[in-house]
Formats: C-alpha cells, sequence, structure tokens
C-alpha cells in the first residue's frame, strides 16, 4: 500500500484509490517485463542465442535471400541494430550472406543447417512473448493500448529511438 511518507521526494499526494490502480498497474507491468525476460532467458538457456538473433534467425528461415535492410523492416528495428544481429549470426555460421546483383553490392541472407537445427530446439514464439501476445489482442483493444502507452511514453519523455531497440537486447 502506498502513503504519502514513502512515496520519493517531490510527488504530490493522490487519493488512495488512484494509489492503489497505479501500483496494481505497475505490478502488471512488472508481470509483463518479467515474462519477456523469462521467455528470453529460456530462449538462451536453450540454443545459446539472444532472443532477437532468433528472431532475426526465423525471418530469414521465412524468407531466403532477404536482405539487411528488409530484415530490419521486419523485425521493426534499426537497420544497424539489425546489421549487429547479422554478423553475429555469420560469426557462428548460422546464416550464410551471398553478394547479389550487377555490382555485388546487394547482400542476400540464407539460413545454414546450423541456424535451422538452433530454430528447431527454441521454445517458441520466435519473435518473443510480447509481440506474439500483442498479435492475439483484437483491433480495438490494440487502439486503446496504443492511445494509453502513447500518453505514458509522453509523460516519461521516453527517447524515440528505444523504439526500435529489440526487447530482447535491453
Amino acid at each position: 500500500m502506498s502513503t504519502a511518507r514513502n512515496k520519493p521526494a517531490g510527488m504530490s499526494s493522490s487519493p488512495p484509490e488512484k494509489d492503489e490502480l497505479a501500483a496494481e498497474v505497475l505490478r502488471q507491468f512488472r508481470q509483463v517485463f518479467n515474462a519477456v525476460k523469462t521467455h528470453f532467458q529460456q530462449v538462451e538457456k536453450k540454443v545459446g542465442l539472444g532472443g532477437a538473433q532468433v528472431w532475426a534467425l526465423s525471418v530469414i528461415r521465412d524468407t531466403a535471400g532477404i536482405r539487411v535492410t528488409e530484415l530490419a523492416q521486419a523485425m521493426d528495428i534499426h537497420q544497424s541494430t539489425a546489421s549487429n544481429l547479422v554478423k553475429g549470426l555469420l560469426d557462428k555460421d548460422l546464416i550464410s550472406a551471398e553478394r547479389d546483383g550487377p555490382d555485388k553490392r546487394v547482400v542476400r541472407l540464407k539460413l545454414q543447417p546450423a541456424g535451422d537445427k538452433a530454430l528447431r530446439a527454441v521454445p517458441g514464439p520466435f519473435e518473443g512473448v510480447l509481440p506474439n501476445a500483442l498479435q492475439s489482442l483484437d483491433v480495438p483493444t490494440l487502439k486503446r493500448l496504443n492511445t494509453d502507452l502513447g500518453g505514458l511514453v509522453t509523460i516519461l519523455r521516453a527517447d524515440e529511438r528505444s523504439a526500435q531497440v529489440p526487447l530482447a537486447e535491453m
């Protein structure tokens, strides 16, 4: 239970009902973050890869010949983040990168047998539990969440760039 005396300095006192509701929402955020963290820990323990790497592998498997820019778009991450993921997967021989086009500047990614083997061992969902759960919600619920979380992001003055960092990398 929250009281005025155990609030951080600078916070105004608010009605007990609002305090309890804010505490309940905070507990729900903790549950969501814990579920995400637990899933990524299980994935890493099982296959030795981070959650974002697994998601990238699954996208590459599903779209053979995908370019890094297309991978970044598919995962809704920054291109430099996608490039770093690709580098790690190449270093582990989980994917290959083949130069294509007349000037050989286009790089196409392809899953290798070791990458396929890793994916078969992963406890799904490949993209993570939160994106999967969000996809299961209906459109009106997603619209409400989008609006309400947008308001929270504004109050927090959250860095817009962080929106393109995979949760597994946080």
